[in-house]
């Protein structure tokens, strides 16, 4: 089978007339529709300098869900981040939130559309006004590792308001309930966070704002202004 399929996906990118597949086509690609003379040669895209996180969007919907809910107090996790000094950190959930006011707030992944040009640097723009309101952290999630957490916030150029912290085994994620699966998408994203933002004070949730998937509705920086 896997000869079959690598074979099979060769000759439809390189043909120049693709054929139609016939019925006796095995169930695996009984989906898939042939290419048509318009479609751009995925063999083409390295020639595109425009970023591939402004090039393609994600869409996904799924049911909201979650162990954890307002009045609750957070799981405590080991998170990983690279400090001032590009040092490997770690830190947890209950450093970051014991007597503190924090808002936490988490992405499907770094370098994805939303996630790099509305949620992240709509934190990154609010920092001071949220600080202002009596928040002491302003922390964001991801499950990714911390190198490209790292890589993430230069790119933005994110400052020293925000920390960027790696749950890149998914501990504080399935702990509250939030994982969302999207491996059934072409972009190779497996198992990653749904999108959320949260207040907690002194390690209670005190707002939760949880996205359906990766959708981007209600959990922005100034819906997070809003409730404080």
């Amino acid at each position: 089978m896997a000869t079959f399929t690598a074979s099979f996906t060769l000759s439809k990118l390189i043909s120049s007339t693709p054929k139609s597949i016939s019925t006796t086509t095995p169930p695996l690609f009984s989906s898939l529709k042939p290419l048509s003379s318009t479609t751009p040669s995925l063999l083409h895209h390295h020639r595109h300098h425009t970023p591939l996180y402004r090039r393609h969007s994600l869409k996904f919907s799924t049911k909201i869900t979650a162990t954890i809910s307002v009045g609750d107090k957070l799981p405590d996790a080991t998170l990983s981040y690279f400090d001032a000094s590009d040092n490997l950190q770690t830190t947890t959930i209950s450093t970051l939130t014991s007597n503190k006011k924090a808002v936490i707030f988490a992405v499907p992944g770094a370098f994805t559309p939303t996630c790099s040009q509305k949620h992240l640097p709509g934190f990154v723009e609010n920092a001071k006004a949220l600080k202002a309101k009596g928040v002491d952290t302003i922390a964001c999630v991801s499950v990714n590792d911390a190198f490209v957490m790292k890589a993430w916030g230069e790119k933005i150029g994110i400052g020293g308001d925000v920390m960027l912290l790696s749950d890149g085994n998914l501990e504080f994620t399935k702990a509250i309930g939030c994982e969302l699966d999207l491996s059934d998408k072409p972009v190779g994203l497996g198992v990653r966070s749904r999108r959320y933002a949260m207040l907690v004070d002194n390690g209670v949730v005190k707002v939760l704002n949880l996205e359906d998937g990766g959708a981007f509705n209600v959990s922005s920086a100034e819906d997070m202004l809003k409730a404080l």
